[in-house]
């Protein structure tokens, strides 16, 4: 990646540095399929509508995605005590600060993919918003991840024309490899704004590994099935699992020296 902007170690930078570093940890063993193309019902295509959000410039892509994150963070930083209590509010967080830049209705339907023809309107209709569910509890998990990583912006590039952009970011790893990524945001033609639907980790595609996931589950058990586990899988308790692992390491030094 050449000339890229850098950021300060601010928290707007370390938003996409967490979902990234979750996403590459939970997805470094899984194969990258192909996904078939499939031509998406028109009702896949259309964003989801949302309250309007004030200061981020949705007619930028570049400015979406860097605006998003520092939202999200800022929310994050000004609220770390009481998450630190009840950490089930950074689902709060991400849906309110992050969903609304997430066309999770046409990444659900990519997700759905080959399968979609076999699927029904009323299957469809049932599984998206159990699916943005899923990704809120996702993102809200791995935002227990954040550490300080700091993230640089490649400059941006023109988009007039276009319909999808790749915003190319990098995060910067002190000791190890930096990692390459870039967040895939989608204009919607009527209300041209643009919103994300994908994030490719060194070369490896969130939603092609979500449908390498659970293709084999819709092709086997139907969405239906997979819409039910989904939907228990977002119902999980955010859990900060270093914390979590230091106190049972504690407990277990203390039991110790008892003896």
């Amino acid at each position: 990646m050449s000339k890229l902007v850098r950021i300060s170690k601010h928290c707007k930078s370390n938003i996409f540095a967490s979902l990234v570093i979750g996403f590459v940890m939970s997805h470094n063993a899984m194969a990258n399929d192909k996904v078939e193309a499939v031509t998406l019902p028109s009702q896949a295509t259309q964003l989801p509508v949302e309250p309007t959000r004030l200061l981020i410039n949705q007619k930028n892509p570049y400015d979406m995605v860097q605006g998003a994150a520092e939202r999200t963070f800022k929310r994050f930083a000004t609220e770390q005590q009481a998450i630190q209590k009840n950490p089930n509010l950074l689902k709060d967080i991400v849906r309110e600060e992050l969903m609304p830049y997430i066309n999770y209705r046409y990444s659900a339907f990519k997700v759905i993919g080959k399968h979609l023809k076999k699927t029904t309107d009323a299957e469809r209709r049932a599984f998206v918003p159990v699916f943005r569910e899923y990704l809120v509890s996702s993102y809200a998990q791995v935002f227990t991840l954040y550490d300080n990583q700091a993230v640089e912006f490649a400059p941006e590039r023109s988009f007039s024309g276009k319909r999808i952009v790749a915003v190319n970011t990098r995060i910067i790893m002190p000791g190890r490899d930096n990692i390459d990524v870039a967040f895939k945001v989608r204009l919607n033609k009527k209300t041209q704004n643009w919103q994300a639907f994908d994030m490719v980790a060194e070369g490896v595609s969130l939603l092609d590994s979500k449908q390498a996931e659970l293709g084999g589950i819709i092709r086997q058990k139907g969405l239906p099935y997979v819409t039910e586990l989904l939907k228990t899988k977002s119902t999980r308790d955010i859990v900060f699992k270093n914390r979590t692992a230091k106190n049972v390491s504690t407990t277990a030094e203390k039991n110790g020296k008892g003896k």
